[in-house]
């Protein structure tokens, strides 16, 4: 994450650079009175926060201190991509995957290879009897969900009917309802809508500022944009919780306002979405103008492929197992707790 301070790109005025800044979105086509999205070259951006990620290998990304952590891991939405990307970061340190899977009614019965490890797939119908067998079988396993939107709250009621540790990744449903059935089952959970940590990191960095300088932006005009791969239905939760924080400093936006970008075409024209990351990809800009347009802000943050978000998953997971094996206070955490532990890999 680095704080880029730019000079001005030439001798015009700060209002003519924001009109410059509107004709270049208006000739892609992406611009009315109210609604302005972001186009790659631009030149109002006096200050500028910007973070970006890209794959890298998972051996990589390994230590020899994160080896052998033997904590048995259920991956639910193993046939998805995330699924997928948790698993392969689970086994290169040594997790001990669940031969055991959640998923649709479609998949119920079939059985998905990862990392050479065969997991059935189970459908809604027997999710119960399966959890509580499977979670006999292994008292210490921690279950991750990556599903879909919809089975969000289904998932969690059952999480905590059984009193399995859960770590909940996937985003939507109804957040509210989520929270309160954890917190009256008294059953060890992380929840977070943001897994990466460097991007977590931002995101208390946002909330600090947000409690200490409440109303530095007031008056000040908001757009926001975020692109994300075409599978991804539900508004960036990421993106909701950094507007709240812009909400607090007094910046006037509805979550409508969002910009979702999940078209491959403008992803590439507009946002600068790399083509070879157009199935796996979180770009995020937030764009603040004062009252006056002399000034603006922009925050921007883009990561390429999945391994941000595993690797975060891995260490949330190896997190609560530690407080499941201290008998610590059973509560929702999430990723800034997972982060102030430190002993990160």
């Amino acid at each position: 994450m680095a704080l880029l301070l730019k000079a001005p790109c030439s001798a015009i005025s700060q209002l003519e650079k924001t009109q410059i800044f509107k004709k270049q979105c208006c000739s892609l086509g992406n611009v009315n009175n109210n609604n302005v999205v972001f186009s790659r070259p631009r030149c109002l951006v006096p200050v500028v926060l910007s973070m970006s990620s890209t794959t890298k290998p998972i051996q990589e990304l390994e230590t020899p201190s994160s080896k052998n952590f033997n904590i048995p891991i259920m991956v639910n939405g193993c046939s998805g991509k995330m699924g997928k990307a948790v698993i392969k970061a689970a086994d290169s340190i040594g997790l001990q995957l669940v031969p055991a899977s959640f998923g649709s009614e479609e998949e119920s019965g079939q059985t998905i290879e990862v990392c050479g490890k065969d997991i059935l797939v189970h459908g809604p119908s027997d999710r119960e009897s399966v959890l509580a067998s499977v979670f006999d079988k292994y008292p210490n396993m921690i279950v991750v969900d990556y599903t879909v939107p919809s089975a969000v709250n289904d998932n969690a009621e059952l999480y905590s009917k059984v009193g399995v540790p859960f770590v909940m990744g996937t985003t939507g449903g109804d957040r509210d309802k989520l929270y309160k059935t954890v917190e009256n089952s008294k059953v060890y959970a992380v929840i977070s809508p943001q897994m990466g940590k460097q991007v977590v990191a931002f995101l208390a960095a946002m909330e600090i500022m947000a409690e200490q300088f409440p109303g530095a932006f007031s008056g000040y005009s908001l757009q926001v944009l975020e692109s994300h791969q075409t599978s991804k239905v539900d508004t960036s939760g990421t993106a909701k919780a950094v507007i709240s924080c812009f909400q607090n400093l007094g910046v006037s936006f509805d979550m409508d306002q969002i910009q979702m970008i999940r078209d491959p075409k403008q992803q590439i024209e507009m946002v600068g979405v790399p083509e070879q990351h157009l199935a796996g990809h979180a770009f995020h800009m937030y764009h603040l103008t004062s009252p006056d347009q002399t000034v603006s802000f922009e925050f921007q943050h883009n990561v390429c492929g999945r391994s941000i978000y595993a690797e975060g998953t891995i260490d949330a997971v190896i997190f609560l197992s530690k407080k499941v094996q201290s008998q610590a206070y059973k509560r929702i955490y999430n990723m800034i707790d997972v982060l102030r532990e430190g002993n990160m890999r």
